[in-house]
């Protein structure tokens, strides 16, 4: 039970981003905005890697601790979806952008 880490929620608007008051580089908050999915994705892979080594392990008997192989394999589950959430909701926006009249 000491391998349980406890749940932090995770913020897009991480101070170190966020500038106070004046006008905001557009490069920068592109880079940022950047950083930030490719942040998310490389943690969405790890987890992914992770549940996948868990079933190894399980499957040629080096762990037998199936709690443990089903928490990384949901854990890994729900990052994909929510990733996929965030996906679809950004090509929502895309599109409602694109409908707009100039």
């Amino acid at each position: 039970m000491t391998d349980l880490r406890p749940v932090a929620p995770k913020t897009i608007l991480d101070p170190q981003f966020l500038k106070k008051g004046g006008a905001v580089d557009p490069a920068e908050v592109n880079e940022t905005f950047r950083n930030i999915l490719q942040k998310a994705l490389h943690e969405v892979n790890q987890a992914q890697h992770k549940a996948d080594d868990a079933v190894r392990r399980l499957a040629t008997g080096e762990t037998d601790n199936v709690h443990q192989v089903m928490v990384a394999l949901e854990e890994a589950n729900i990052s994909l979806q929510f990733s996929l959430q965030v996906r679809n909701k950004v090509i929502e926006a895309y599109q409602e952008i694109m409908r707009m009249q100039v």
